[in-house]
């Protein structure tokens, strides 16, 4: 597509997505797009040139300083964040946008708002029609995919089986050749215990799930975290497969704090976002950082631009 179209949502209205949107559509990436996704209170002072149901609308960069956070009740501020989401997933699945940059949201306020998802990446799967999906963060050459997403530090090895390693890294190794267009991925495991376990001396989860996992995607590791990741900067690996959220968040930021970009791979659309929250405490304060945001929307330009069906 040489001139995508991408939705971009404001995420929750009581917070910075607003503001960073704004920043980064003042001087726009060039060769694609914008339509804002937002309540009415919140851009009505776009210079709409669409507008369908109060909710969308599309502007030139010197229009968007409008833009600002509205206080709102949580359950509201759920409601309005669920709607844009919504919607700008209808448009992607229509065909009418390539891509879509979701600002960032909190989840009590969703929660409450009646959509009790752990993330975006849980709730798009859902609204996509049920397709299987990853979480991946990206910076620079860094690319981490996570294993297991948002749930309880305790609860990580319920879930963590040599199955959904596979079926993960599956998933990694499509969007890779489809979206990346790397045409042979290189995959690394990365282990959940120090040192990798230490041949079982400090767990044995390395050698009953993940070496075998590792084997059948045909991906180095389980290799001990305190390494893998700065392999991967340096261009060993095409991506990493990280068993828990913040060992592979942890990794992401400090590589590339304010530059991270969350990718959804799975999903029949181009999703990207900023790696960061709401940050209510300085919302409307103009201190925000907008840098994962504008990463956030060039990278859906770049993947809406370079993305090609499985053959």
């Amino acid at each position: 597509m040489d001139r995508p179209r991408i939705a971009i949502t404001v995420g929750d209205p009581r917070g910075i997505g607003p503001e960073i949107v704004a920043h980064v559509l003042e001087s726009p990436p060039p060769g694609a797009d914008f339509i804002v996704v937002g309540p009415d209170e919140m851009v009505a002072d776009l210079d709409s040139a669409i507008a369908v149901g109060g909710l969308e609308t599309q502007g030139p960069g010197d229009a968007v300083v409008g833009l600002r956070p509205v206080a709102l009740e949580p359950k509201r501020a759920g409601e309005l964040t669920g709607l844009a989401v919504i919607r700008g997933v209808e448009m992607a699945m229509r065909g009418d946008v390539a891509a879509i940059v979701t600002g960032p949201a909190e989840k009590r306020a969703l929660h409450l708002a009646g959509y009790p998802f752990p993330g975006h990446t849980e709730w798009l799967a859902q609204l996509a029609g049920g397709v299987d999906v990853a979480m991946m963060l990206a910076t620079g050459r860094l690319r981490v995919v996570l294993v297991t997403t948002h749930i309880a530090f305790r609860n990580i090895l319920d879930q963590l089986s040599e199955e959904r390693v596979v079926r993960i890294g599956e998933i990694t190794q499509r969007a890779l050749i489809h979206l990346f267009g790397i045409e042979a991925p290189r995959l690394a495991v990365c282990a959940l215990n120090p040192h990798a376990g230490e041949g079982g001396l400090f767990g044995d989860e390395e050698e009953r799930i993940l070496a075998p996992a590792a084997r059948r995607l045909g991906a180095a590791g389980p290799l001990p975290a305190d390494t893998v990741f700065v392999r991967a900067a340096r261009g060993d690996f095409d991506a990493v497969l990280a068993p828990y959220h913040d060992v592979g968040m942890t990794a992401i930021k400090v590589a590339g704090f304010g530059k991270g970009v969350n990718v959804t791979l799975g999903l029949p659309f181009v999703r990207t976002a900023p790696d960061h929250g709401t940050a209510f405490d300085i919302a409307g304060k103009g201190l925000a950082n907008p840098g994962s945001m504008r990463e956030a929307v060039e990278m859906a330009v770049r993947l809406a631009r370079t993305s090609r069906p499985p053959s």
